[in-house]
């Protein structure tokens, strides 16, 4: 079957408003290497758009990635699709990834009904894919390719120009209509009283730094009322010490309307599951907010999402007297959205900052702004996602914010991980300070592996004790927290509480091991990158910040790895080196000295003497290597 793969054409998509690009990609490239033709069309295309280019490829199978559960809602027209678009009837369709919420066997067959010959639930190794085709291909004669491979991830666009800026007041009315609870949130004072009497993230986090205790922070979102307040009261019990909203995905992409449906037919069958992947903050509004952080208002707690257009979530959220909001204009557009500009998207978040902003000088009520420098979590060099967080948190300083959280995920290699922390902070404060912000605070959260987990439960603790180690010995003001459970399905309270214990208890230990010796160079040389960076966003000549970070994306001097997004340039290439410490294959346009190109590259040509092959080849490995549980302990020891 080999010697027939280059006859097939394979469509490789994602669908609906899921953003997981990484797995797509590596499969993209396992799929052109085993000789197949390829036509990849990224992430969040709709059930219509993938039917017609199957339609017009004559493709000889469709294979759909869904990561955040809502294949059943997002191909709930696919049969229909299909016939509009006279797909061939024989035409082989797959469907992976994490496509449903439950993954039991109702769910399989309900997918597989859609027009699916195989579904698979959770990680799935790129042979065993390509090993399937082959099988289900067999009996199927080569279709007739109607037109060349698109790829649409790394199609370039001119730059759009920069919306017309308003101020916050000029926006505030329409931003407030977007959806019936937007007028909850429209009185100021009574938001920034409620604000007052809840727990302060900022206050807390400068606090644990006093004391030099890293606060662990859960992530959990669940769609009922009453149960996501039965997960925080679990979470309390067990010790958590920040609380977080996760809000679901059809929230994350304003899609109120279709979030309302579920919840009435929830409704209607008298269940307390919704459909929904996290909690649905905007549809629930400012009174359901409200009654949550009342019954916890010790505890700091903080919106998380990805959300494309974040106005409307920032107003609701610091209504319903919640004191941390999360995200930023790169770092929650580039790693997650295929057509959503650079600019459109900062004058978005200058809205949620300029926010921000007021209740500080308004009310005197401190804000925090958290960026996410996880960015597509799989191997980010820390310099990306470090000058990443820095250039939000100076967007975000020129509007008035005074509390900023800079975000980075581990990787894997202890004294990298533990020397990006120490630069973040060196590196966030030193340009806060020189741009006249030294009343911002500045605080270092360490998010633990936030790539794909390993399923075997024991390697998956491993990866969790070994993690809250070096988040110790980093320093981090905030540990966000993953699970035992993390790489196939959604928590449950005890989950959560069982991995929150754990971790605590590597935090608290009489006894940690030393800081890696090689930790201070890996920080010096983080620091060198990172400044070389911002640097270069800043030396550019525009009228202000905002145009430089998107002039930036567009010259490529800041390039995320693996982001589907058409305007980021996609050139950076990362790989582990010999010690398991991520490097630069390929820097792309990012400008590191000469020097520091020169240790990536001899760091890269020492692994690839040591395990032979090419780039493309240990890419693929080291995205896979923590899935596939191919480690003895952790943090990583090659």
């Amino acid at each position: 079957m080999t010697g027939q793969r280059g006859s097939r054409t394979i469509l490789l998509s994602g669908v609906g408003g899921d953003s997981h690009s990484v797995g797509l990609i590596i499969l993209n490239r396992a799929l052109k290497s085993a000789g197949f033709t390829v036509d990849f069309m990224s992430t969040q295309n709709s059930t219509s758009d993938i039917c017609a280019r199957a339609g017009d490829l004559r493709a000889d199978a469709v294979l759909i990635s869904n990561m955040d559960g809502h294949a059943p809602y997002y191909l709930r027209d696919l049969p229909d699709m299909r016939a509009l678009h006279d797909v061939e009837q024989d035409t082989i369709w797959y469907l992976g990834g994490h496509p449903s919420l439950t993954g039991d066997e109702a769910a399989v067959a309900e997918l597989c009904g859609l027009g699916f010959q195989r579904v698979f639930l959770g990680y799935t190794e790129p042979a065993h894919v390509i090993s399937c085709l082959d099988e289900d291909l067999a009996a199927r004669p080569a279709g007739t390719t109607m037109g060349p491979a698109r790829h649409a991830a790394r199609r370039r666009v001119p730059a759009p120009p920069a919306p017309a800026q308003q101020s916050l007041e000029a926006q505030r009315e329409l931003v407030l209509s977007q959806w019936a609870t937007g007028h909850q949130a429209r009185n100021l004072e009574e938001n920034a009283r409620i604000c007052a009497q809840r727990g302060s993230l900022s206050a807390a986090q400068a606090t644990a730094d006093r004391v030099g205790r890293t606060l662990i922070h859960p992530r959990t979102g669940v769609s009922g009322l009453q149960e996501q307040i039965d997960l925080f009261d679990a979470l309390r019990t067990t010790g958590a010490e920040v609380l977080s909203l996760q809000i679901d995905s059809l929230t994350r992409n304003n899609q109120h309307e279709q979030v309302e449906l579920l919840l009435k037919e929830s409704t209607a069958r008298l269940d307390s599951f919704h459909g929904l992947n996290g909690f649905p903050l905007v549809n629930h509004g400012v009174t359901a907010g409200r009654h949550i952080t009342s019954l916890f208002s010790a505890i700091p707690f903080q919106v998380r999402h990805s959300t494309r257009d974040p106005r409307l979530l920032a107003e609701i959220t610091y209504a319903s007297g919640i004191t941390a909001y999360e995200g930023g204009a790169l770092t929650y557009n580039l790693p997650y959205y295929r057509d959503y500009s650079p600019r459109e998207s900062i004058q978005r978040w200058r809205y949620v900052d300029q926010l921000t902003g007021l209740y500080h000088r308004r009310f005197g009520v401190v804000i925090d702004r958290e960026f996410f420098g996880v960015l597509t979590a799989t191997l980010v060099p820390a310099c990306v996602a470090a000058s990443a967080c820095v250039l939000e948190a100076l967007l975000a300083a020129e509007a008035g914010v005074k509390s900023v959280s800079l975000g980075y995920a581990e990787q894997g290699n202890r004294a990298q991980d533990i020397g990006a922390i120490h630069a973040l902070r060196r590196v966030g404060r030193h340009y806060l300070d020189r741009r006249g912000h030294e009343d911002v605070a500045v605080f270092a959260v360490f998010h633990q592996y936030m790539a794909a987990f390993p399923a075997d439960e024991e390697k998956a603790r491993a990866v969790l004790h070994g993690s809250a180690v070096t988040a110790r010995l980093s320093g981090a003001s905030r540990l966000m927290l993953k699970t035992m459970v993390e790489s196939s399905r959604i928590p449950s309270a005890q989950q959560n509480a069982d991995s929150l214990v754990l971790v605590r208890s590597a935090l608290d230990a009489q006894e940690a091991p030393p800081v890696p010796a090689e930790a201070a160079a890996e920080e010096e040389l983080i620091v060198r990158e990172t400044c070389a960076i911002i640097d270069a966003v800043l030396a550019l000549d525009a009228p202000d910040l905002g145009e430089r970070v998107a002039m930036a994306v567009d010259r490529g001097i800041f390039d995320i790895p693996f982001s589907p997004n058409i305007w980021n340039a996609g050139r950076a290439v990362p790989v582990r080196d010999t010690t398991g410490a991520v490097r630069f294959a390929d820097p792309g346009a990012i400008p590191l000295p000469d020097d520091v190109r020169q240790f990536h590259r001899d760091a890269v040509r020492r692994r690839l003497r040591r395990d032979g092959g090419d780039v493309n080849a240990l890419l693929q490995h080291d995205v896979l290597r923590t899935a596939r549980g191919d480690f003895e302990e952790w943090p990583l020891k090659d």
